[in-house]
């Protein structure tokens, strides 16, 4: 016996391990094949493609069930949808019957259970009416079948089913719908392989819908508990027990619907099962509505709503759901205040089940906190099709009080007082075919002592009084006065096509005068960490500044001050222009270092890189002081800060500007006129003149006279070339041409036409020996090459070539003018000059002295010291070059008497 159950214990064991190993075996074999059963089935019968990344088939994880799980599918259409996915999933599982694998591929297979996990179903009907969802292939059988010898891919005999973390998306395009539930939780467990049968759901979801750019939902939690009967001969779902919450409004569900051949049928009644007041707080959005279990509320909301109807390609179900609430009220418990006197009156309809016939009545909307009162009324009639507004409200409020009696943000600190009485009347067609002239808005709006503050400001703003008129076609701003940091206003005014850009999209256009006492720019900028290097190409601005492209207006400005960064303008006066994202400026005036400034051009943000046209005109400007205020024209003109005086000047500039709408000097071209009216010059703050000064001795550059220089500038690609011009220091004449960069480079030349006079006390003996009247005139040209750069500039001359034509011209004077003396006498003093030597003695004797005067003259040494050898004659020669170098140069032994006397 012991024998035998051993020997079954062994048989056993074999079984088991044979059958385990098949449990684990067969899964490898069957893989491929359930891959390619499910993808053949559905791509033949639907016009998109249908792929997952792997199938993994296992006959223990829901054993005795077989479980398939499908990992990252896709479902993608075609045409004319190419490309889009319709539905997308992480994982795919289906629970079924072994059996169920052993199948062939024209066999139906029953499905037990589905999980559904990370899934994505986005919905589109194009503009054409065209669905994406419609994929479902139309075939033509030759042999006409019977509904029993017809059989599907696949049969549900579902006893449970889940759907976790995924999201629905519909998109209509033709009606402009957007509807997102996301975040979507489903569970449901029921035997539906049963004719009747009852399902238990569980649902927790996120709901977004806009319709026609309308955000009506925004991520309102609903969840939805639900027995439902379901009747599979009759295609009838009924609602049992059920409990709804949209945010934490409750809402409680009874009816059915049917779904026949050709259309559905709904029958559906929900109302709310209470009828506190707290119901309404909870439609709100929670983080708006805050913590509503604390408040205290009287009176009551009462939701009742009927759908009943048919739904097919026409028609939707009719439908009338009330809105009610009668003198309620509710106050949060860490507030002072309380709303009360709340007034609610709304009807929503639709009597015939044509959508276009869905209306709107609020026929009362009103509350009050403290002693204000605001009431709306409206009737929004054909909701989903040409839509026909007509509304009216009217009230004062306390903007302050808002905060004290409801939980808004705390950065809107709001105050002031509104009042408000208007009325509009308008349908959408006319809008939208640009026929205004259908539409009535009349009333006034007036807003005092309101002020406003938020992060995105640098100030808060302060608006003192406001007042604005709703006209037929326009909307008349009467008055607009406040302050926000330093800056004042006034505006006046009038808004043209209110209702075009609201509904259009097309540009609000307006004219208006502002006038300012003190107009600060920089009120209006926030703080950004901004390249202080005026040559940097590369902005630090987090975001580009653009024009809005919705506006046209035209702004007739003025302003007794205009501060912008370092600059006070005085006087302003202007028209500027807005439009297709450009802004234009015409004819502005002001008064700006000590002089009058006039300015037109362009700014244009339309373009990737933003781009500006700009002539300036400049009258009587103080030249140190505008050149020291401007960083463009620091690099435009760098020794200008040097300059103390006046000038006018034409400006034309255009370029790119970077992102804080700053000049990129690398693409600015344009050139400047500019006439000196009167100046002084300050060598101290200018190291380039400070340069010249120290190599050039006998020049004072503070003393030379600009008035009346008439120059001209260019620029263009980084380089800034300075059309040749002359000026006068005394009886000497500068004549300069040159060109640097915007990096700071100099390559300058001055030509220095430097009198004979100023060559000191030898040379000018030597002249009055020669006893011309053309020697006055007698000069030698000194070149300064200047390079470097602004900071540490390089100033380097060559007086050499100088000297010797020097040298030259009074020779060939002395030559000609002894000439007319006698051919001997000539000769005498030309040998001595040239450094001949003669055999008679006497000859040698006065020729030594006047060659030895003449030359002392010319060497400024003494008669004795003439050598007559030829070393010491190019000594001699070398040492007078020497000489007049240093007077050119800066080493003064005594003063010059023609400078005395000059």
């Amino acid at each position: 016996m012991a024998k035998t159950k051993k020997k079954f214990l062994k048989i056993f064991g074999i079984i088991f391990l044979v059958l385990l190993a098949l449990l684990i075996a067969i899964p490898f074999f069957l893989e491929g094949k359930i891959a390619t059963i499910v993808k053949n089935k559905v791509n033949q019968n639907v016009n998109a493609t249908l792929d997952f990344e792997d199938v993994k088939l296992s006959l223990i994880k829901s054993f005795p069930n077989a479980y398939v799980d499908f990992t990252n599918t896709s479902l993608v259409n075609k045409a004319p949808f190419e490309g889009d996915t319709l539905f997308a999933a992480g994982n795919v599982a289906l629970s079924m019957s072994i059996k169920e694998l052993f199948k062939s591929a024209e066999e139906p297979i029953s499905i037990k259970s589905l999980t559904v996990d990370n899934a994505k179903l986005h919905i589109k009907v194009d503009e054409a009416e065209n669905a994406n969802y419609d994929i479902a292939k139309e075939t033509v059988d030759e042999v006409i079948t019977t509904p029993e010898e017809a059989s599907d891919s696949f049969t549900l005999a579902l006893e449970s089913y889940e759907i976790t973390n995924s999201e629905v998306i519909y998109d209509d395009f033709a009606t402009k719908t957007h509807l997102v539930v996301s975040e979507i939780n489903h569970a449901g467990t029921g035997d539906l392989s049963l004719e009747q049968s009852e399902l238990q759901t569980k649902t927790d979801a996120l709901v977004s819908f806009e319709l026609d750019s309308t955000k009506y939902l925004n991520k309102n939690k609903v969840s939805l508990d639900a027995l439902i009967g379901i009747d599979l001969k009759e295609n009838k779902y009924s609602f049992l027990e059920n409990k709804a919450l949209v945010n934490q409004l409750p809402l409680v569900f009874d009816g059915f619907v049917k779904v026949n051949e050709e259309n559905q049928e709904v029958d559906i009644s929900f109302k709310t099962p209470s009828s506190d007041f707290k119901n309404f707080l909870a439609v709100i959005p929670e983080e708006y509505s805050k913590n509503i279990e604390s408040v205290k509320t009287t009176g009551n909301f009462e939701v009742d709503g009927v759908l009943k109807g048919i739904v097919d390609d026409t028609h939707i179900p009719m439908f009338n759901i009330k809105l009610k609430s009668d003198n309620a009220s509710f106050k949060y418990p860490d507030l002072p205040k309380a709303v009360k006197n709340v007034f609610i009156d709304t009807d929503i309809n639709n009597e015939t089940g044509i959508t276009e016939d869905t209306y709107v009545s609020i026929n009362n909307l009103s509350f009050q906190i403290d002693e204000d009162r605001f009431n709306v009324n409206a009737k929004i009639r054909e909701l989903l099709g040409n839509t026909k507004v007509n509304a009216h409200m009217d009230g004062k409020m306390n903007l302050a009080n808002i905060s004290k009696a409801y939980p808004i943000p705390s950065d809107l600190d709001l105050s002031g007082l509104l009042t408000a009485d208007v009325t509009t009347a308008f349908d959408i067609a006319s809008i939208e075919n640009k026929k205004y002239e259908n539409t009535k808005t009349s009333g006034k709006m007036d807003l005092t002592g309101f002020k406003y503050n938020s992060e995105e400001l640098k100030n808060p703003v302060a608006i003192n009084t406001a007042a604005v008129t709703f006209n037929p076609g326009t909307v008349s701003l009467n008055s607009f006065e406040g302050k926000t940091g330093q800056t004042d206003f006034k505006a006046t005014g009038t808004i043209n096509n209110l209702l075009g850009f609201l509904f259009n999209d097309e540009n609000v256009e307006g004219n208006f005068k502002l006038q300012s006492n003190t107009f600060a720019l920089n009120d209006f900028m926030v703080d950004e960490e901004v390249s202080t290097d005026v040559t940097s190409e590369t902005p630090t601005t987090n975001e580009r500044i653009k024009i809005p492209s919705f506006l046209d207006a035209t702004i007739d400005a003025t302003a007794n001050n205009v501060l912008y960064d370092n600059l006070n303008l005085k006087n302003v006066s202007g028209r500027l222009k807005i439009k297709d994202e450009a802004a234009t400026l015409q004819n502005l005036t002001s008064d700006l270092f000590d002089g009058k400034l006039n300015m037109n051009g362009s700014v244009s943000t339309k373009s990737e890189i933003s781009t500006f046209d700009m002539a300036l005109g400049m009258d009587g400007f103080k030249i140190g002081e505008s050149f020291k205020a401007l960083d463009m024209f620091k690099v435009l003109a760098p020794v200008a800060s040097a300059l103390q005086g006046k000038l006018n000047s034409t400006i034309k500039l255009s370029g790119n500007l970077k992102d804080d709408m700053t000049p990129s000097l690398g693409a600015l071209t344009g050139n400047i006129l500019a006439e000196v009216l009167s100046t002084n010059i300050d060598t101290k703050n200018a190291s380039l003149l400070k340069a010249l000064d120290s190599k050039l001795s006998f020049l004072d550059m503070e003393a030379i006279d600009l008035k009346g220089l008439k120059t001209a500038l260019s620029f263009e690609n980084g380089t800034v070339k300075v059309k040749p011009f002359a000026l006068k220091y005394k009886d000497i004449t500068v004549n300069v041409n040159g060109s640097h960069t915007f990096d700071r480079q100099l390559q300058y030349k001055a030509t220095l036409d430097v009198p004979a006079k100023y060559l000191g006390e030898d040379v000018n003996k030597l002249i009055a020996r020669i006893n011309d009247d053309s020697l006055k005139d007698l000069t030698i040209p000194v070149i300064a090459n200047i390079g470097g750069n602004y900071t540490s500039p390089n100033v380097t001359t060559d007086l050499t070539s100088g000297v010797s034509n020097l040298t030259k011209q009074l020779v060939e004077i002395e030559k000609q003018k002894l000439l007319n003396k006698g051919k001997d006498k000539a000769k005498d003093l030309l040998g001595g000059l040239l450094g001949g030597n003669k055999t008679d003695s006497t000859a040698t004797d006065s020729t030594k002295t006047s060659t030895s005067e003449i030359l002392g003259g010319l060497l400024g040494k003494k008669k004795d010291s003439v050598q007559p050898d030829s070393t010491a004659k190019k000594d001699a020669v070398k040492e007078a070059a020497g000489n007049i170098l240093g007077g050119l140069l800066g080493k003064k032994k005594k003063k010059d008497t023609a400078q005395q006397k000059n």
